[in-house]
C-alpha cells in the first residue's frame, strides 16, 4: 500500500522530532552519544508528489550529558558554534519510492561547508495533518572540517539517527 502525502507546506514540530548522533571513541571502545535540543524546519510538497525543505540544528543545543565535552564540540575544533551556529540539512528534493521509502538527495552544510548527502528515509507515519520521517545515515566528520584526533582515538563515522514530525500549515 503506497500513502500519499497532501500537498502544501509543512512546519517541523520540534516537540514531536529527534536528531541524535553517536561516535566511537577511545579507539572504538566508547561510543559518545548526543542529541540536538534545537531543531527547526519546513517543507514543501509539490503537486507532483516531491518534497523540498530544510532541517536546522542549532550548533549549542548539542547534548551528550558531559558539559565539558559539549563546550569541546561547540568549540574550533568541531562546531565551531560560534561562527557557524546552524547545522542545514537542506532538501533538493525527495520522493516516495515504494510503501514506506523515502529517497532524499540533500545537502548538509556543517562549519560553512556543504556537501551532497544522499538519505534513504523511511515513511513511519502520515494523515492529513502530519507526516513522521525516521532516518539514519553516516557522516564523515573530517569532510565538515573537523579533523581533531587526538592521539587516534576518533575513528571512523558519525552515525545520525533523525525522526522528523511535520505538522501541516495553514496556507
Amino acid at each position: 500500500m503506497t500513502v500519499a502525502v497532501e500537498t502544501g507546506l509543512w512546519q517541523l514540530d520540534p516537540a514531536a522530532t529527534t536528531v541524535a548522533l553517536k561516535h566511537k571513541t577511545m579507539w572504538g571502545l566508547v561510543t559518545v552519544k548526543g542529541a540536538f535540543t534545537g531543531v527547526a524546519g519546513q517543507g514543501e510538497v509539490r503537486p507532483d508528489g516531491s518534497a523540498v525543505g530544510t532541517v536546522t540544528l542549532d550548533a549549542t543545543s548539542l547534548d551528550t550529558k558531559s558539559a565539558k565535552r559539549d563546550e569541546h564540540l561547540r568549540g574550533a575544533d568541531f562546531f565551531d558554534a560560534d561562527n557557524h551556529p546552524e547545522l542545514t540539512f537542506a532538501v533538493r528534493g525527495a520522493e516516495l519510492r515504494g510503501a514506506d521509502a523515502v529517497h532524499v538527495d540533500g545537502q548538509l552544510t556543517v562549519r560553512g561547508i556543504s556537501r551532497p548527502q544522499p538519505v534513504t528515509a523511511r515513511l513511519a507515519g502520515s494523515d492529513a495533518s502530519s507526516v513522521t520521517l525516521e532516518a539514519e545515515f553516516t557522516v564523515d566528520r573530517e569532510q565538515f572540517g573537523m579533523g581533531w584526533n587526538q592521539l587516534g582515538m576518533m575513528r571512523g563515522l558519525t552515525t545520525v539517527t533523525a525522526t522528523l514530525r511535520f505538522t501541516r500549515r495553514d496556507a
